[in-house]
């Protein structure tokens, strides 16, 4: 006996209809072959995993996002991967242990507990690319080029990229000795924006003026490329890391500039996009119809370390379901041809059917005594004979 709305879904639980799945495959392997042809090596990292191995380096945010259960085989906490991130850096440190730069990129459904506020959706697929064991600016602006140029690969417009370094607010906050809770109640006022709680906090911190006028215009330092100098002129007493942080970012989106003329590009030094385990330069790309970020990555050196090898890395991750639906949106008229075909016994006919199916085309044979034609399948063009062979013809 059927149960009362036995169809309903999950919330944040989406299943997709044929033209949507259609629509993600085809973007998948369009992907995955540029990724490919950029050398990044296809990897498929376990759905469920030891949680310990899941949450390395990520903080307490990814540990809410996680689904957990209990394994009945070895009574250890199993957890829904929720970021894929740590499993790939498993993979580089502990399985492939190669000594020169690697490459890797995956795609596969992770599982949130909870959606984000302005995307309801709680499994994403997310799609990636990593790269190991080099320290140098110049991954970061590689893995910066792979996601743009997937980005307009798929068909998205108008994006705009954002920059930020979370080793400006690192050095910063162990120039003025914070403790680890003082440290993370400057954290969250940070990247809730809210100035007056900032300046509650630093007045009752016990450090200098120096350092806590730096931390106070910290929320000051975005915009455009003026920023970098403006940063420069306001955190001149910074130790030597923040001076090195603002040229390593000056010296990125120099580079971008140069590959990407026409990119929009601003920073903010008071963003700090997984700061629990983001090292270096973060970035994040976004569209003007879409109030959230569409991909995001940056620096994550020494991951690998609770694996048995620290390594550098830097990567970026997105949503390809996101992608997909906003590629889709930019091109609406670009659907392939469906083919009806007539259910008859004929050789030419059937072979005729081969031929267009091998070169990529789509065709659906009549079954006998079905209902609905073409136009209910939602063909746009039939298999019809002309004396002796068969051709396409376009409904009207």
């Amino acid at each position: 006996m059927q149960q009362k709305d036995s169809w309903l879904l999950p919330e944040g639980i989406e299943e997709l209809l044929p033209d949507e799945a259609t629509y993600l495959e085809k973007l998948r392997q369009r992907m995955l072959h540029l990724l490919g042809c950029w050398g990044y090596e296809l990897v498929v990292p376990p759905m469920i995993d030891f949680i310990d191995s899941l949450l390395t380096g990520s903080g307490h945010d990814l540990d809410l996002q996680t689904f957990k259960l209990t394994d009945q085989i070895s009574g250890k906490t199993l957890g829904f991967r929720a970021d894929m991130t740590p499993q790939v850096a498993r993979i580089d440190a502990h399985q492939l242990k190669r000594d020169w730069p690697t490459r890797l990129c995956y795609v596969g459904t992770v599982l949130h507990t909870r959606g984000d506020p302005l995307e309801k959706t709680r499994s994403p697929m997310q799609i990636g690319a990593e790269l190991y064991g080099h320290a140098g600016i110049e991954s970061d602006v590689e893995v910066i080029r792979l996601m743009l140029e997937l980005l307009g690969h798929s068909g998205i417009q108008n994006v705009h990229l954002d920059l930020g370094h979370v080793g400006i607010f690192r050095a910063l906050a162990n120039q003025a000795g914070l403790d680890q809770s003082e440290e993370s109640a400057l954290f969250d006022i940070l990247q809730r924006k809210a100035r007056p709680e900032l300046a509650e906090l630093i007045a009752r911190l016990n450090v200098n003026k120096d350092i806590k006028a730096m931390l106070l215009k910290l929320p000051e330092l975005n915009g455009g490329r003026e920023v970098i100098n403006k940063a420069r002129l306001l955190l001149a007493k910074a130790d030597t890391q923040v001076a090195q942080a603002i040229t390593d970012l000056e010296a990125t989106s120099d580079q971008l500039s140069a590959y990407f003329p026409s990119l929009t590009m601003s920073f903010d030094l008071a963003e700090l996009r997984g700061y629990h385990y983001h090292t270096g330069v973060v970035f994040a790309a976004f569209v003007p119809t879409i109030g959230r970020e569409i991909a995001r990555g940056g620096r994550y050196d020494n991951i690998g370390a609770v694996f048995g090898r620290a390594r550098p890395a830097t990567g970026f991750s997105a949503d390809l379901k996101c992608l997909a639906l906003l590629a889709k949106q930019n091109n609406q008229n670009q659907s392939m041809q469906r083919v009806f075909a007539p259910h008859l016994d004929c050789l030419e006919l059937r072979q005729k059917v081969s031929d267009l199916r091998a070169n990529g085309q789509i065709v659906i044979q009549q079954l006998p005594g079905q209902l609905g034609g073409a136009k209910e399948l939602g063909c746009t063009a039939t298999l019809t004979q002309d004396q002796q062979t068969w051709i396409i013809k376009t409904l009207d």
